[in-house]
């Protein structure tokens, strides 16, 4: 197989390719709603995946996400990808059960390279205990890859990104700044430990910290990925009526990201995400520039944020150290003040 830099077919990548959320609120919200008393969380507020009710006991969760490539190996491409989608099944409080390819695909490339970006999506969605059961595949000049992921639930299991309550401690499962090594990388900037640990980060699967949440009381809950850290912690915000605290100092960040964001290396999508978001927030403490641009940063396959209760947040961290070094408190939820951010 010849050596072809999947980066180097893409302008973005990752997450970072997302449509800026200004313009998508614009659009959706000159759309016509659907009602149907059967669905019970749609995209009113901006959460995860829309749920559906089947019966009194069961409920169907579904999500589709695909973008082009955020690293050069293919096989571990298809694994963020897939672990990316099927994330936004976890933080509405369900399981996986089936998935189906995305595949964009380019005409010039070899047919080995289409292969591993697939094996990496299978062996993703087999750890997810899931089946991949079709897609659809169509030619196009940039790479990119998905899965439309269908999970089920309990109704009473369901978490939404909407039902902060005050008093509220935040909980962050991974760390931020993935964006910024990914647009490092895209540039040759990064060595390979840094490579791999961006890599590890992305590709780990959201199973373990939705796992860890059992018989605990979770308030909401959503993932971070695209509209970055504060542009999640916003519409968690916003959609339960509260005020969110983040704690600048205790917010977990990737090994280099803050130096890459001090020397401007950043990805097009931060600046998207501060644009819609800059009146939005007060900071209530200085905050450098390079950390700032890290909380605004588009993450791609980001860790699970969490409204729960301290105590529950303490026996949920304990749990989590089996799983990462990364998991911690970041922050705090309170009533509604005249903004919806605040940055101690």
């Amino acid at each position: 197989m010849s050596d072809i830099r999947l980066t180097t077919m893409t302008k973005t990548s990752g997450c970072a390719a997302k449509i800026g959320p200004s313009i998508l609120q614009g659009i959706l919200s000159s759309l016509p709603k659907f009602h149907d008393p059967n669905l019970l969380v749609g995209f009113d507020t901006s959460d995860d995946a829309c749920v559906y009710r089947i019966n009194e006991d069961t409920v169907a969760i579904q999500t589709v996400d695909f973008f082009p490539p955020m690293v050069d190996d293919p096989y571990t491409f298809g694994q963020i990808a897939a672990a990316n989608a099927l994330s936004d099944v976890y933080a509405m409080g369900g399981n996986p059960s089936t998935a189906m390819n995305l595949l964009c695909f380019p005409s010039c490339v070899e047919l080995e390279v289409m292969k591993e970006i697939l094996e990496g999506g299978y062996a993703k969605v087999k750890e997810a205990e899931a089946v991949i059961a079709g897609g659809h595949t169509i030619a196009d000049p940039t790479p990119k890859y998905g899965l439309c992921v269908t999970g089920f639930a309990h109704p009473s299991e369901i978490l939404t990104n909407s039902n902060a309550k005050e008093g509220d401690v935040l909980v962050l499962t991974k760390p931020i700044g993935v964006g910024i090594m990914n647009t490092a990388g895209k540039a040759g900037l990064l060595s390979d430990k840094q490579l791999k640990e961006s890599a590890s980060i992305m590709s780990t699967l959201n199973k373990y910290a939705k796992q860890c949440t059992k018989g605990l009381e979770v308030h909401s809950c959503t993932d971070v990925t695209g509209f970055s850290l504060m542009g999640h912690s916003y519409e968690m915000a916003s959609g339960s009526q509260k005020t969110i605290a983040l704690h600048t100092t205790s917010i977990p960040i990737l090994t280099d990201a803050l130096s890459f964001a001090s020397m401007g290396i950043i990805p097009e999508g931060m600046y998207n995400n501060f644009d819609y978001l800059q009146e939005k927030f007060d900071t209530k403490t200085a905050v450098e520039q390079a950390l700032m641009d890290v909380l605004f940063d588009p993450q791609t396959s980001g860790g699970l944020l969490l409204s729960m209760p301290e105590k529950d947040a303490n026996v949920y961290l304990s749990r989590m150290e089996e799983f990462t070094p990364w998991a911690r408190i970041i922050g705090d939820v309170r009533k509604q003040e005249e903004k919806h951010l605040l940055l101690y």
